[in-house]
This record gives structure tokens, sequence and C-alpha cells, in this order.
């Protein structure tokens, strides 16, 4: 996507980001399409037929595109001339970005970080959590966000680092802090990605989980889950939620003066690691 420019002719797989019918100035119906491949996206529009296009494809699906890119108000528009499901032979062209920061290391630092916590009960929860084959390899598959900082598979692992990795410089620098408390808490603050968050063949989706819910409330469920399975006393496990409900800064009803320490440290090295990144990437830092 990065080298779509005006007068350029376009010929190639790409995923249906988004998909609407809208009018135009003259009262002619046509569809409007945002197409992304693993370096972007694209709006998209077809003017010529678009109802029998529209029932051709949906939202999500590999689609093969012809047209030419024009300039629009100041903005690169792909102009469709052909569209059609894209074949089989398509199906390895890679739709969705990723890190480039290799997953597996990155789970690697997680469970190096695991191993730093020497609370017994919360060194047994984070145990219990990276254990589940099923959540570790959506933990280190989902992106933290659709369109926003580290929105891109292997973004949610590559986030938990970082902000872990912040909190652990904060306790060095404030050993009064709770270092076992903040590190888990960092390790787990986003873990409600997890469920999220779908991959799928050319998108990634919101669950319905995820619309009902959102990710933290679906976090505090898993982690309070773990924990009580954990033998994690109430004195900790409460401290281990309020930092986790602080991490976008105060929820609903509460002020910064209601705050553990541990939940500021959290907070801050949150906005910190999504902000730093987001302005690297030209992005949103607001999760989706």
């Amino acid at each position: 996507m990065t080298t779509l420019e005006p007068g350029r002719p376009v010929e190639g797989v790409f995923a249906v980001r988004r998909k609407e019918r809208r009018m135009s100035r003259k009262g002619s119906p046509y569809l409007a399409l945002t197409l992304g491949d693993a370096t972007g996206t694209i709006p998209a529009v077809i003017f010529d037929e678009p109802d029998w296009f529209a029932g051709q494809f949906e939202e999500g699906d590999r689609v093969r595109v012809t047209g030419e890119v024009t300039d629009r108000g100041g903005r690169s528009v792909l102009r469709v001339r052909s569209l059609r499901p894209a074949e089989a032979a398509d199906a390895d062209v890679q739709l969705i970005p990723r890190s480039h920061r290799d997953p597996e290391d990155m789970w690697g630092y997680v469970l190096g970080l695991a191993d730093e916590v020497h609370d017994p009960a919360l060194r047994s929860q984070l145990g219990r959590m990276t254990d589940d084959a099923t959540l570790a390899e959506a933990w280190r598959t989902v992106p933290c966000t659709r369109s926003g900082h580290h929105a891109y598979l292997g973004g949610l692992v590559e986030h938990t680092v970082g902000v872990a990795m912040l909190c652990q410089s904060l306790c060095t620098w404030h050993p009064r802090l709770d270092s076992d408390l903040l590190v888990t808490a960092a390790l787990l603050h986003d873990i409600g990605h997890t469920r999220n968050w779908e991959v799928r063949a050319a998108t990634v989706e919101q669950t319905d989980e995820g619309k009902a819910l959102g990710h933290l409330a679906i976090g505090l469920q898993m982690v309070d889950q773990a924990a009580r399975a954990s033998g994690v006393d109430d004195e900790h496990r409460l401290a281990l939620l309020h930092a986790i409900a602080w991490h976008h800064g105060p929820p609903a009803g509460q002020h910064v003066g209601q705050a553990s320490a541990e939940a500021i440290a959290l907070w801050r090295a949150n906005s910190m690691e999504a902000g730093v990144k987001a302005r690297m990437e030209g992005a949103s830092a607001l999760d989706d």
C-alpha cells in the first residue's frame, strides 16, 4: 500500500476491511471500501454496477482487484474496475500486518518476567495462565488494537513486555513498590484482548464478547478467576484487580487519590509505552 500513487494501475489481492453503500451528490449509488494488505490500507470506490458487486463479497473477504489510483481531494483513492473473490492459489498472500519482533522471542520475555515474581501465589497464577495452551497462543498472536497502537499480529505480547519492563524499572527506582504485584499486573493488564479479538484469514475482528464487555471487563474476570484458583489471598487479589482496573486511568466514579502506587505506576507505564509506539507509527494511542 505504501507504493500506491495517483495514476498507477493496480492489480492484486487485498482484504476487504470495510464495505458501505453510499449515495453520490448526484443521487447515484456507489460502494465505498477500505482495502488492506500487510503494509496498510487504502480507500476504494466502485461506481459501476455497485449493487451487483455488493453481492459478490463481504467484509473480511479476500478479493482480487484491478483498478487505478486517483487523487481525490489530496488523498489517494483506488477506483476499482474489476473485483472477484480471491482463488485458492492466493491463500498464502499475507494480508494482516505482523510485528517486526518475533512473537516467540517476546513470549520468552513474558516467561522470564513471570519467573522473577517471587510471591508463591502470584507466581502460581502466572504459571496457570501462561501454561494454558489456548490462552498462550492467543496471547502471542492477537493485536492490541485494530487501528491504534500495536495494531498488528503479535502486538499484544510486544506491548505486554514493554509495559512490564517499564514497571520493573520503576521498582528499581522506587523499591517500596510491590514489585511482584506490579509486574504481575503489567503482564496481565491487557489479557482480555485474547478474547476481545479474533484473527481470521484476512482480517482481525472484535468478538461478540468483546463488543458486549470490552477487553478490560473480560480481563478482570479472567484474572479474578485465575487468582482464586491459584490461592491468591484476598488482599493481593483485590490489589491486583485494582491496579489492572486503573491501567487506562481512573475508573468511573473514582479519583486519583483512591489509586494505589502500583495502580498509578501501571497506568503511567501503559500510557507511556502505548503513546510512544503510537507516535512512532503515526497511529492513535487509544484502544479500539
